[in-house]
């Protein structure tokens, strides 16, 4: 868990560093993120809000995500994730933003989305990049890993824009 703290310190580092503001909005991670980083003391000075968006319906009512991209394809997709970012930023004082949907398991997986399928959102301002990975392990692990990538992720991203 210190390897989480020191990257969620850093991630706050380089955002007050810049000014700017962070959402979350969470599937599979259910809130871990937002934790992580309120772990780290001043995160409101560059953490706005966290959305734990676990069913579809949360996630149309909270984030907007358009009920088609849902219905074509479904809450594990990288068009969610982005839907998901954008949402977050919408709703939100925040200039940045990330989000995480997936199959944390054990059960879940199907032909196409194998349990531990994890996408990603990161936006900066109307730029968003999306990401689809794989973990393996149990759902404890699967969650964990997928915590660490959203956030440094994130950190890429603000090194690619600085």
């Amino acid at each position: 868990m210190s390897n989480l703290f020191e990257l969620a310190a850093t991630v706050g580092q380089r955002l007050k560093d810049r000014g700017l503001m962070l959402a979350t909005a969470e599937s599979c991670t259910g809130g871990g993120v937002a934790q992580a980083i309120t772990e780290i003391a001043g995160s409101s000075d560059w953490f706005e809000c966290g959305f734990v968006t676990y069913s579809n319906e949360s996630k149309i009512a909270l984030l907007k995500v358009p009920e088609i991209v849902l219905a074509r394809h479904g809450a594990v997709s990288q068009d969610t994730a982005v839907a998901m970012c954008k949402g977050a930023l919408a709703n939100s004082r925040a200039t940045v933003a990330l989000s995480t949907t997936g199959i944390a398991g054990p059960g879940g997986g199907v032909p196409g989305k194998p349990v531990g399928m994890v996408c990603f959102g990161w936006a900066l301002g109307e730029q968003v990049q999306v990401e689809e990975k794989i973990f393996s392990g149990d759902r404890h692990s699967v969650r964990e890993q997928s915590i660490e990538h959203a956030l440094q992720g994130l950190l890429e991203l603000l090194a690619k824009n600085a």
